[in-house]
C-alpha cells in the first residue's frame, strides 16, 4: 500500500532529480560545471550588425572626412559621432555630358546638408540659410516653425564601430537612384521629356573621401523622350559629380555689400533685424584673409604683411609646359591688388606635386583650388567658386580653361588690333603673343574666382583720344578693370606708336579689392564695418575710374557694355571702323598658308563681321538709352539719367551712314568667289536687321516714350525717332536714284518690324527679370498710334516717289512696298 507523500517534499524530490540529471550532461561534455550566460539573440535580418559582418575583411577603406568603405558592389559611410550635425555644403555638377548637353563642369545645385542620427536611422537633412533670426530674439522660434528641414534622404543604421563612435550607413541607394537634387535638373528633365532613370545602365564610378570633403562620381541615365543627341537610343547618360564640403565651425565674419562696389554676393531675408518688415541682407563672397597676431601691429603701422593662409592656385598638370609660366602671372598679378588692402604674397600660383611626391594628391581636394587644362572645343575659361553661405567665406575654387580659348584670343587680337600690330598680322602667333593673351584671360578668370564679377562701367573712364596715348595706355592700361570686357585697343591708329593694347590690374581692381578684403581690425562684426566702408566709397564717389557698371541682360545704360572701349562710343567705334577698313583689303595675305584652304578666310570675315555688329550695338545703345550711378541718400545727384538727346540724334546718325547705307567696303569679291557660294548679300542683310530690330525693340521704345514724358521737348521723342530712322533708310524717295539689292532687303526688313509693333503683345518677363526689363502695354500705350501714322506717312512717300525713278526693279519694290503697308493697315 502506497503512502501518500506532502506536496512539498514531491517538489523538493523533482529539483533533486533535476539537479543530478544536469550535473551528469556537464560532466559527460567535459565543459565547466558553471552555469552558462543566457545566449545572444541573433540580429534580425536587415537590422543592425556587428561591424565585421558589414565591413568585412575584403572592404577597400578610404579614410578621410567620413571612412569610405567598398564591399562587393556596395559603398558605405562610417560617419564619426562628432560630426553629425555638422553643416556640410553639397555642389552637384554635371561633370561628363550627353552630346548637346552644355559641358562638363556647369554646377546644377548647391545646398546645405546635415547628418542626423534618430533611433535606427540616419537622416540627411536640407538645411536652408536664406530665411533667419538670431535665436536670441523671440522671432526665432517662428523662423523655425516655418522653415522645417526636408528629409533628403533616410539610411537604416547598419553597424557601429567597435568603439561605439562611428555609425555604419549604406550609401549605395543615394548615388544610384534617382534622387532628383543630385541628378539632372528640373528643367532639364522637362526639356528633354525625361520619364526615369534606367537602373540597369546607372552605377557609382568613384567615392573618394579626402580630409575636408567626399567626392562622389556616379553615371546617370535616364529615359528620355527628346534627349538632345542619339535619339535612337532614346535615353540620356551623364557623369555627376557630387561635392561634400565640411564648412567651418566658426563661420567667417561677412562683410555687407554695397551696390557701388561690384561684387558677387549672397542674401538672407532677416526677421530679427530692428525694422518693421522682412529685410533681406547681402554679404559678399571672399576668401578668409587675416592678419597674424603677431602682425597686427605692423598692419597698424601701414606695412605690408602675409596673411594667416595665402590663396593658393595651383596649376593642372595636364596644362602644356609653354603656357604654364603666363597663366601663374595672371595669378599673381593680383598681388598689386592685395598690396593695396594691406598684404603682400596674398596670392600665389604652383605646380602640384607629382604622382611620385604625393601619389594622394588631387585636384578634387577641396583644399586645393586648380586652374584645370581642359581638352576642349570649347572656346572659352571660366571661374567659378564654392562659399559658404552662411558667412560668404570662398572654401575653393577651380579655374575651367579650355583648350580652345586661344582661338577666341587669336580671332579678337587679331580682328582689333591686326591694322596697327604686325604682331597680330597671321593666323599663328609667337609663343610670347599667346602667351600674353593668356595672361590676361588667367588673370580676368582669377578676379571672378575672388569675388569679383564683370564691371561693364570700367571702360567708359577713359577719353578715347587717350587710347591712342602711348603714355597713358602704358600706365593706364585700357580700361581701369581687367574685369571689364574691354579686350583689345581697337581704337588705336597707324602712327601711335608703342600703345597698349589690352588692360591690366587696374585702378578700379585695386580698389574693389582693398574694399572687400582689408581688414578693419577695431570692427567686432559686419555691422560694424559698415560705417568705414561707406566713407571709403565716398572718397571716391563722382570719379569715373571708381564707378560700378554691372553687367546688363538688355542693355538699357550705354556707358556699361560689353566689348566697348572709351567715354564716346561714336567716337571710338568710328576708329574701329577705320582700322576694319584696313584690314579687309589683307585678309588674304594675312590669313594665307601654302596647301590650306580657304576656310581661315571666311572666318576672319565673319569676325569683321562680328566686329562690325559690335561696333552697332554699342552705338545704337544710346538711343532710348538711361544711365545708372548707384548712389544712397548721403549723395547728391540722380541715380538714373535720360541719354541727353543730342546725343541720341548723333548715334541715329552714325548708324544710318555707316551701316543703312549700304557698307561697300565689306563687298570684297575677292573674298567672296573664294569662301562663298551663296549667302553674301544675305550676311549684310542680317547685319542691318539685327540693329534695326535693336533700335526698333519694346523696351527701347517704352523708355523713348517715357523721357519723352518726363523731360518734354528735352527728351528725344518717338515721332523724331521714326522720322529720322525713316529718312535714313528710305533715303531714295527724295532723289529718285536707283534702289540697290542691299537697301531693298533693308526696306523691306523696316516694313517688317514696323508690321510687328503693331500686333506685338506685351512681354511677359519672367519676375527675376523684371528689374533689369524695360515693361510695355503695346495696347494701351501711343506704340502703335505712332507706328501706324508712320505706316501711313511712309506710304504716302513712296507712292510720290513711284513717279521719280527710272528703275525698272526700283519701281516694282516700292509698288511692292505700298502693297505691304495696305496689307497692315487693312488687314482684311
Amino acid at each position: 500500500m502506497l503512502r501518500k507523500i506532502p506536496l512539498f517534499f514531491l517538489g523538493l524530490l523533482l529539483i533533486s532529480i533535476t539537479s543530478c540529471s544536469t550535473a551528469k550532461k556537464a560532466s559527460a561534455s567535459k565543459k565547466p560545471t558553471v552555469a552558462s550566460a543566457k545566449p545572444k539573440k541573433k540580429p534580425k535580418k536587415g537590422g543592425i550588425q556587428p561591424y565585421n559582418k558589414v565591413i568585412t575583411k575584403d572592404a577597400i577603406s578610404d579614410k578621410g572626412l567620413f571612412t569610405v568603405h567598398e564591399v562587393s558592389d556596395k559603398y558605405f559611410y562610417e560617419i564619426p559621432d562628432s560630426l553629425f550635425n555638422r553643416e556640410m555644403l553639397m555642389v552637384t555638377r554635371i561633370a561628363k555630358t550627353a552630346s548637346g548637353l552644355g559641358f562638363g563642369g556647369g554646377k546644377q545645385n548647391t545646398q546645405v546638408l546635415r547628418w542626423e542620427k534618430n533611433k535606427k536611422k540616419v537622416l540627411l537633412r536640407v538645411v536652408s540659410h536664406s530665411v533667419v533670426a538670431a535665436d536670441s530674439l523671440p522671432v526665432h522660434e517662428a523662423v523655425v516653425n516655418s522653415n522645417f528641414e526636408p528629409i533628403l534622404y533616410a539610411f537604416p543604421i547598419k553597424a557601429f564601430s567597435k568603439d561605439s563612435l562611428n555609425t555604419v550607413i549604406e550609401v549605395t541607394p543615394l548615388f544610384s537612384k534617382d534622387v532628383k537634387a543630385l541628378g539632372i535638373p528640373q528643367f532639364r528633365r522637362r526639356q528633354y521629356k525625361i520619364t526615369r532613370i534606367d537602373a540597369a545602365r546607372s552605377y557609382i564610378d568613384k567615392l573618394k573621401s579626402y580630409p575636408l570633403n567626399i567626392e562622389a562620381r556616379h553615371i546617370k541615365t535616364y529615359n528620355a523622350g527628346a534627349p538632345p543627341s542619339n535619339g535612337s537610343v532614346g535615353s540620356i547618360s551623364v557623369e555627376m559629380s557630387n561635392s561634400m564640403i565640411l564648412l567651418p565651425k566658426e563661420p567667417m565674419k561677412r562683410r555687407y555689400y554695397d551696390r557701388r562696389v561690384g561684387w558677387f554676393a549672397r542674401g538672407q531675408v532677416d526677421y530679427g533685424l530692428d525694422a518693421q518688415e522682412s529685410k533681406q541682407v547681402r554679404y559678399l563672397d571672399r576668401w578668409r584673409l587675416e592678419v597674424k597676431d603677431e602682425d597686427i601691429e605692423k598692419f597698424k603701422r601701414g606695412e605690408l604683411v602675409e596673411p594667416k593662409k595665402q590663396i593658393v592656385y595651383y596649376v593642372d598638370r595636364a596644362t602644356p609646359e609653354q603656357w604654364k609660366p603666363f597663366i601663374k602671372q595672371g595669378i599673381e598679378d593680383w598681388q598689386v591688388a592685395f598690396e593695396a588692402a594691406g598684404f603682400k604674397n596674398a596670392i600665389v600660383a604652383k605646380d602640384p606635386p607629382t604622382v611620385e611626391e604625393d601619389p594622394d594628391w588631387s585636384p578634387e581636394d577641396v583644399r586645393y583650388s586648380v586652374v584645370r587644362y581642359l581638352a576642349s572645343p570649347i572656346p572659352n575659361a571660366s571661374g567659378p567658386h564654392v562659399s559658404d553661405p552662411r558667412s560668404g567665406e570662398i572654401l575653393e575654387s577651380d579655374i575651367n580653361w579650355y583648350h580652345n580659348v586661344m582661338t577666341l584670343l587669336r580671332n579678337w587680337f587679331f580682328i582689333q588690333t591686326a591694322a596697327i600690330n604686325p604682331e597680330a598680322q597671321s593666323l599663328k602667333f609667337k609663343t610670347e603673343v599667346m602667351g600674353r593673351l593668356i595672361r590676361f584671360v588667367s588673370a580676368h578668370e582669377v578676379g571672378h574666382t575672388l569675388g569679383l564679377p564683370h564691371n561693364m562701367g570700367s571702360s567708359v573712364a577713359y577719353p578715347v583720344e587717350k587710347l591712342r596715348d602711348a603714355e597713358f595706355t602704358k600706365k593706364y592700361g585700357t580700361a581701369p578693370s581687367i574685369m571689364d570686357y574691354a579686350r583689345f585697343n581697337y581704337v588705336a591708329q597707324p602712327g601711335d606708336e608703342g600703345v597698349a593694347l589690352m588692360p591690366n590690374i587696374g585702378l578700379y581692381d585695386k580698389y574693389a579689392i582693398n574694399w572687400g578684403y582689408r581688414p578693419i581690425l577695431d570692427a567686432k562684426t559686419g555691422e560694424d564695418e559698415k560705417k568705414v566702408l561707406d566713407s571709403w566709397i565716398l572718397e571716391k564717389a563722382g570719379d569715373p575710374i571708381y564707378r560700378f557698371g554691372g553687367q546688363q541682360r538688355d542693355v538699357v545704360d550705354p556707358t556699361s557694355q560689353t566689348e566697348d572701349l572709351g567715354d564716346d562710343a561714336v567716337k571710338a567705334s568710328d576708329y574701329g571702323i577705320k582700322n576694319l577698313k584696313r584690314i579687309v583689303p589683307n585678309l588674304m595675305k594675312w590669313t594665307a598658308e601654302e596647301g590650306k584652304n580657304y576656310d581661315d578666310l571666311n572666318t576672319m570675315y565673319g569676325q569683321v563681321l562680328s566686329q562690325f555688329n559690335r561696333y552697332m550695338g554699342h552705338v545704337s545703345s544710346n538711343i532710348g538709352g538711361v544711365y545708372q550711378y548707384n548712389k544712397t541718400y548721403d549723395q547728391e545727384g540722380a541715380v538714373f539719367i535720360h541719354v541727353a538727346k543730342a546725343d541720341q540724334k548723333r548715334a541715329l546718325k552714325f548708324v544710318n551712314d555707316q551701316l543703312f547705307k549700304t557698307p561697300e567696303w565689306l563687298l570684297d569679291e575677292n573674298i567672296f568667289n573664294k569662301t562663298k557660294a551663296f549667302g553674301i548679300t544675305d550676311r549684310i542683310r542680317a547685319a542691318q536687321v539685327r540693329t534695326l530690330n535693336r533700335i526698333l525693340n519694346l523696351g527701347r521704345l517704352s523708355r523713348v516714350m517715357e523721357n519723352e514724358v518726363l523731360n518734354d521737348t528735352d527728351a528725344y521723342s518717338m515721332l523724331e525717332l521714326m522720322r529720322d530712322l525713316r529718312n535714313g533708310i528710305w533715303t531714295e524717295l527724295r532723289s529718285g536714284r536707283k534702289i540697290d539689292a542691299y537697301r531693298r532687303n533693308l526696306q523691306r526688313a523696316h516694313i517688317d518690324r514696323l508690321s510687328y509693333l503693331m500686333t506685338a503683345e506685351s512681354p511677359r518677363v519672367p519676375a527675376r527679370f523684371r528689374s533689369r526689363v524695360t515693361p510695355l502695354n503695346t495696347s494701351q500705350s501711343d506704340l502703335r498710334a505712332v507706328v501706324r501714322a508712320e505706316l501711313n506717312t511712309l506710304k504716302r512717300n513712296i507712292r510720290n516717289a513711284i513717279g521719280r525713278t527710272s528703275d525698272v526693279m526700283s519701281k516694282i519694290h516700292l509698288r511692292d512696298a505700298v502693297e505691304r503697308i495696305d496689307a497692315i493697315l487693312d488687314p482684311k
